[in-house]
């Protein structure tokens, strides 16, 4: 196909369409590299495996050759996953969910900065991560005036954009072009002390472009596509997920009955996973009517509310849909514009603005402590799962904040409620409600030992829940003067050193 037959109708960018294997040519050792991507959406699908295979010769003739990779969020095999592979990535923020590059970051090899999602953006402008030398930045079209149509996720790529050196662009015909006017690309930010309030009042609010900018002197390629995102499929919500959901929204109705919140909610947030499309489930099968989100990703469970016309409008920054539900979207995408809109990451995680906005947020945890200390990305302290995200921006900002995990994994070898968390991401100042299968435990207004006894009455396991007590009345009697959040050091990460040496917790 050629460039004027294809997506790429500006004449200036149709002359730098080439190959992958050449663009990747503008990559060198060293060199800070910003890609599109966000939860394996939207990001680049062929320069990433043509970079590693001259990474890979480099190696073979035994050369030195590796980039600092910054993203949005996670990626995709076809990125994370092929670069790991090679022994590219010396460097990667700000998350990630490949099994090889988790791997090189446990055992050392990769360096990894798990930092807010908010805050990638502005951190990278204020110069805190040094130079980016290329952005490699997918879209679904180029038009005549070299604006750039985003594609199925915005994560940071207007950043990537506006401070790379030179910029490679992937133009993926995969993606519906009717994704034109589905964006809002926020060109507001300044850096302090300039910096002025973000005028964003409703989670359909446009504020900026529907397009992406580009400097056409920094545009050394261009190369065509037609490849799908990861969409990974979900599994169906099990019997534990399911009572989550519930639990939460019977707390829902809980709060509109003591008028502390409004018969439609307010705007929903939920992470990535089986939970959270459980949630939308429940929702879908309520009285709950008009709803609305501000959040970071659509999985299938909020299209398909958007189908059942009880969501009205999300705002997000990106997809994350199953091959199936991805395909469904793609045929139909006229049909969802004007009740989806995709904003920058650095928008849609703002503190601001989900703060202005009263988001009610649900977000997954690996384990959470007797006293709300919520671990979301360690197992054993030591191991990075995947990171922080999103969910600081949200839990610490929201009207309401979920943490929710089945109370035990690993077949009951592991309790999810522990005595000390092995690792805290979310401090108990900014937790509000826990949820397991077995209850909710809302420890607003609760003092650290009344937040205790309620964790261990409503979350945890019956297998577990007589251990915890035990713990916790020991802890007080044996701290007489230390009984406002009382501990017995020793035995803090018992739990955890005896599932290292037995596999389970259990003592």
């Amino acid at each position: 196909m050629s460039a004027v037959q294809s997506r790429i109708t500006c004449p200036t960018l149709a002359t730098k369409v080439t190959t992958a294997a050449e663009a990747a040519t503008h990559i060198h050792d060293g060199d800070r590299v910003g890609m599109s991507g966000f939860t394996g959406a939207g990001y680049p699908k062929a320069v990433p495996a043509a970079l590693a295979e001259r990474v890979k010769d480099a190696h073979d003739r035994g050369e030195d050759f590796g980039i600092d990779l910054w993203t949005g969020a996670s990626t995709a095999p076809e990125l994370d996953g092929v670069l790991a592979e090679a022994g590219a990535i010396r460097k990667r923020l700000p998350f990630q969910s490949d099994p090889s590059l988790r791997e090189a970051i446990n055992t050392g090899e990769t360096e990894y900065v798990d930092t807010h999602l908010s805050h990638s953006a502005q951190q990278a402008w204020f110069g805190f991560y040094g130079k980016l030398n290329v952005a490699v930045i997918e879209v679904a079209a180029i038009l005549p005036n070299g604006l750039l149509v985003p594609g199925s996720s915005v994560g940071n790529n207007k950043t990537w954009l506006q401070l790379a050196d030179k910029v490679i662009l992937e133009v993926n015909d995969w993606h519906p072009r009717a994704y034109e006017g589905f964006h809002d690309i926020y060109y507001g930010t300044k850096l302090p002390p300039e910096r002025r309030p973000i005028q964003l009042t409703d989670p359909l609010q446009r504020i900026g472009d529907p397009y992406l900018r580009v400097d056409p002197e920094k545009v050394v390629a261009v190369v065509q596509t037609d490849a799908p995102d990861r969409n990974l499929a979900f599994k169906p919500a099990d019997e534990a997920s399911k009572a989550m959901a519930s639990h939460v929204v019977d707390f829902l109705r809980h709060e509109i009955n003591h008028g502390r919140l409004p018969k439609n909610l307010l705007p929903l947030q939920s992470g990535i996973g089986n939970v959270a499309n459980a949630v939308m489930a429940e929702l879908a099968h309520s009285e709950f009517e008009d709803l609305l989100a501000y959040t970071e990703v659509i999985q299938d469970g909020m299209l398909d509310l958007i189908d059942t016309g009880k969501l009205t409008a999300v705002s997000a920054t990106s997809f994350s849909l199953s091959a199936e539900r991805a395909e469904q979207f793609n045929a139909r995408a006229e049909e969802y514009k004007g009740r989806i809109l995709l904003r920058t990451q650095e928008v849609s995680n703002h503190p601001e603005a989900i703060r202005r906005l009263g988001v009610i947020s649900i977000n997954g945890m690996v384990e959470a402590d007797i006293y709300g200390n919520v671990n979301s990305t360690h197992v054993m302290g030591s191991s990075i799962i995947n990171g922080i995200g999103g969910s600081g921006d949200f839990a610490r900002n929201a009207y309401l904040n979920f943490f929710v995990s089945g109370s035990v994994a690993k077949d009951g070898a592991i309790s999810s409620i522990v005595p000390f968390a092995s690792h805290i991401d979310h401090t108990e100042h900014d937790t509000q409600i826990l949820v397991t299968e077995q209850g909710l435990a809302d420890l607003r207004g609760l003092s650290p030992a009344a937040r205790a006894r309620t964790i261990i009455a409503n979350c945890a396991h019956p297998e577990y829940q007589d251990l915890l007590q035990d713990y916790f009345d020991r802890a007080l009697a044996q701290n007489p003067r230390g009984r406002h959040t009382p501990h017995l050091l020793s035995e803090a990460l018992s739990w955890h050193g005896n599932y290292q040496s037995t596999g389970s917790m259990k003592p």
